[in-house]
Parts: C-alpha cells; sequence; structure tokens
C-alpha cells in the first residue's frame, strides 16, 4: 500500500482567480502548523505543482520534515480561462450564464476563454500520482491545488466530474486529502478529506473569513 497527502497550499497574498503570487503571513502559518503536524507522519518524500504558492508551502513544511522535496509536473492549478486574475465580484457580473450552468452540477464544465474541465485535470494529474506509486517511497506528501484535488477525488470514487465541486466548498488551505494506492488491485481509496484539524480553534486562518467561495455567493 502506498499513502499519498494532498495538501492544499497555504493562503496566498491575493484575492485574485488563480494569480501565481506568494504565501501571506497566514498561509506561511498555515504551513507551519502543518509542517508540526506532518512531521510525526513518517513522510518520506514531499513534492509540489510549480506554482509560486505551492512551492513556498512545501518549502516551509520542509523544515519540519527535512526530506527529499521534487517538483511534480501537470499537478498545477485547473486552468480558469476567462476567470484568472478576476476577482468573484468580476467573475458574477461578467460571466452570470457560466455561473448558473456551473451550479447546477450537471456537466463538466470547460472554464470559459480557453480553460479545463475536470476532465482535462485528470488526464494531466493521474499519472503523475500513478508514477509516484512506482517510487519506493510508501508515504508522500504532495502540495497541489483544490481544483486538482476535487478532479481527483471525484475521479477515484467515480462520482462523475460534473460532481467535483461538490467536494468541499470551503476546501481549507493546508488541508489533507488522504489517498491510499492498492498496487495489487491498481486501485485508489479515499481515506480522509479536506482534514484541517491543525486550524481547529483558529478562525482566522479558516477560509470563511477570508474569502467567500463561488459556490456560496
Amino acid at each position: 500500500m502506498k499513502d499519498i497527502f494532498l495538501i492544499r497550499h497555504g493562503r496566498q497574498c491575493s484575492k485574485l482567480c488563480n494569480v501565481d503570487v506568494e504565501l501571506d503571513e497566514t498561509g506561511c502559518r498555515q504551513a507551519e502548523l502543518l509542517g508540526r503536524r506532518l512531521a510525526s507522519y513518517g513522510l518520506e518524500k514531499l513534492y509540489s505543482s510549480d506554482l509560486l504558492r505551492a512551492r513556498e508551502t512545501a518549502e516551509i513544511i520542509n523544515r519540519a520534515l527535512a526530506v527529499p522535496y521534487e517538483i511534480l509536473p501537470d499537478i498545477h492549478e485547473i486552468n480558469f480561462g476567462c476567470f484568472t486574475g478576476k476577482t468573484n465580484e468580476e467573475i458574477r457580473e461578467s460571466y452570470a450564464d457560466f455561473q448558473i450552468e456551473r451550479a447546477k452540477h450537471t456537466a463538466d464544465l470547460k472554464y470559459p476563454g480557453g480553460g479545463e474541465c475536470g476532465t482535462d485535470v485528470v488526464e494531466r494529474a493521474m499519472p503523475q500520482l500513478k508514477k509516484l506509486c512506482e517510487r519506493p517511497e510508501d508515504r508522500v506528501g504532495v502540495v497541489t491545488h483544490g481544483g486538482v484535488i476535487r478532479s481527483l477525488c471525484a475521479h477515484v470514487l467515480q462520482t462523475g466530474q460534473k460532481n467535483k465541486l461538490k467536494f468541499g466548498i470551503d476546501l481549507e488551505n493546508t488541508s489533507l486529502t488522504h489517498l491510499i494506492y492498492d498496487k495489487e488491485r491498481d486501485l485508489f481509496f479515499l481515506e480522509r478529506f479536506n482534514d484541517f484539524a491543525h486550524l481547529e480553534g483558529r478562525p482566522e486562518l479558516l477560509r470563511r473569513g477570508w474569502k467567500t467561495s463561488l459556490e456560496r455567493c
């Protein structure tokens, strides 16, 4: 069995959609708390996407772990197309029709303007996870993004990508999603999802007090 801990990056310093920016002070604190928690998990290696917020999260976590670290291709955030760089208010105003369809959860929609859908994310990210399962390490952490985690969970549970946004309205920054891979049966199991116990009792570190998700708008 292989244990893969998918980690959402810490809070970034901008509320604009999917801009490639560094963590803010809160994001650094979230990553520090997760690093302390993971110190007892026996992780053998740490990976991250190439986006700055993911790399910084991994580097802070690794201060507590001191394990080999590698940037993993193709696990960057879903391409939001025309949403990229916009505020929630701008998205609601400019893409109201798309938002209405998206909120129905009846189709795996591509984001307008050349964006991706959940199937696109799975097609590039799942092969990377399978490659990790062929490596000698049995317990690894992968710092990635909310859209990737939701899409992978929908794929593992075979719920259909139209349901990917039902996985975690508020997927917390630095939350853990734990997958177990059984190589003999070539099966992934979802062991835990959106586990943010290291942030409990600290409401200032939770997403609801920082940015309202489009699902709640």
